[in-house]
């Protein structure tokens, strides 16, 4: 996993792969993986299940809106500058930039970013319904505003931006909404 967050899809070669593996051979590697796509897919899953969940919250309906999209964004920026493991986000920055012959492979991520869009408007739409945010906001400019800020941390954080001018950021970026506030 770490091989493919830090480098990417396609910069990550087999022979890096293999060995981080132990050294294991091309044919154990196909095996046990069948495909370098295959194996991308796996560690995606895992991704999502582990530091992905920083963004769980844009699934969670039971929390107020501002505090779901606040909390994923907070969480992802904590995640995203931890000094353990690669700055930046598997889910934005592991496959761009692919070639035709690997679009599949970016499509793998394209979904995921996309959950999380769907998540962030949802929660921004409940807001303005619930009477929360004012009748006359443009949900679909403040969701996408939302969405361009979580994508653009992975830059940030890949960048070494620390997690204390990221905050900083959410911090002003959440008075945005407050003043959408009714």
């Amino acid at each position: 996993m770490t091989l493919f967050w830090a480098q990417g899809y396609e910069p990550t070669s087999l022979s890096q792969l293999r060995s981080s593996m132990g050294g294991l051979s091309s044919a154990s590697f196909y095996a046990a993986f069948t495909s370098k796509e295959a194996l991308f897919q796996d560690v995606v899953d895992r991704y999502i299940g582990s530091y992905g969940q920083v963004t769980a919250s844009l699934k969670d309906d039971t929390l107020a809106p501002r505090n779901a999209i606040e909390t994923a964004l907070r969480k992802s920026a904590a995640m995203q500058t931890a000094q353990s493991h690669p700055p930046g986000c598997l889910i934005m920055l592991g496959a761009n930039n692919c070639s035709p012959e690997n679009r599949q492979v970016e499509a793998i991520l394209v979904q995921e970013r996309q959950r999380n869009r769907q998540g962030i408007e949802r929660h921004v739409e409940r807001a303005r319904t619930n009477g929360e945010l004012s009748p006359s906001t443009d949900t679909a400019a403040m969701a996408r505003m939302f969405s361009t800020f979580l994508s653009g941390m992975s830059v940030e954080a890949r960048d070494g931006v620390p997690l204390s001018q990221i905050d900083a950021a959410i911090t002003s970026l959440m008075r945005l909404w407050d003043q959408a506030a009714v």
